[in-house]
């Protein structure tokens, strides 16, 4: 009987050390990942009184042929890799002279070597450009192509403030840049209300001085 308990209780033991084992496995696999061939990136900017953010794949160079042949001008591409890249608006602007309002929008872009047509789509939750629509679009905008003097490896969209409330989204890879000028869509509101919100600041403050 002390044989057999012996056994019962080294096969307890067993159990327990795979099941740790296994637990471990797990946290390891959820802290790490295969690496991605196109990492994923987010992108958030505090703008005018709300957020940017932006969701997107970035694709590296990798040797290729850009712009012409991986990237054929004239078809719509998805300004980056993998899902198509969201950009969410927290407030309406003006994207490159034309008013958007607030929302998520799928982001694409139509090449061509001097200039982009870069456009805001209803439609953000697709795999790539296959399913476009350009029915829904919302707004599109033609802009410059600018050559850069060095080459950008990783596709890469960013957020530039030129004042508290306007700035510039910016599009690169290889040798290619263009930007496309963000604005408030109601300038003189947003004023207004910037105006209001710095009372109720200065009403907050003078209430916590009066308490101390």
């Amino acid at each position: 009987m002390i044989f057999v308990n012996l056994g019962k209780n080294l096969h307890v033991k067993k159990l327990l050390f795979a099941l740790c084992i296994s637990a471990s496995a797990l946290s390891f696999a959820q802290d790490y990942s295969v690496p991605a061939a196109s990492p994923r990136q987010k992108v958030e900017q505090q703008f005018s009184m709300s957020k940017i953010s932006i969701d997107y794949g970035r694709p590296g160079v990798k040797g290729r042929k850009i712009f012409g042949e991986l990237v054929p001008y004239g078809q719509v591409w998805r300004a980056g890799a993998n899902s198509s890249t969201k950009i969410t608006f927290g407030q309406s602007v003006n994207f490159g002279g034309k008013t958007v309002p607030a929302g998520t929008y799928g982001l694409f872009i139509v090449p061509t070597e001097k200039e982009w047509k870069v456009i805001l789509n209803k439609d953000f939750q697709q795999w790539g450009a296959y399913t476009y629509d350009p029915k829904q679009d919302v707004v599109d905008v033609t802009v410059p192509v600018n050559k850069l003097a060095d080459k950008q490896e990783w596709f890469e969209i960013t957020l530039n403030p030129t004042d508290e409330n306007s700035g510039n989204l910016v599009i690169k890879w290889d040798m290619a840049q263009a930007e496309v000028a963000l604005k408030p869509a109601k300038p003189d509101a947003v004023i207004k209300i910037a105006d209001k919100l710095k009372e109720i600041k200065k009403i907050e403050s003078d209430a916590a001085k009066t308490k101390s």
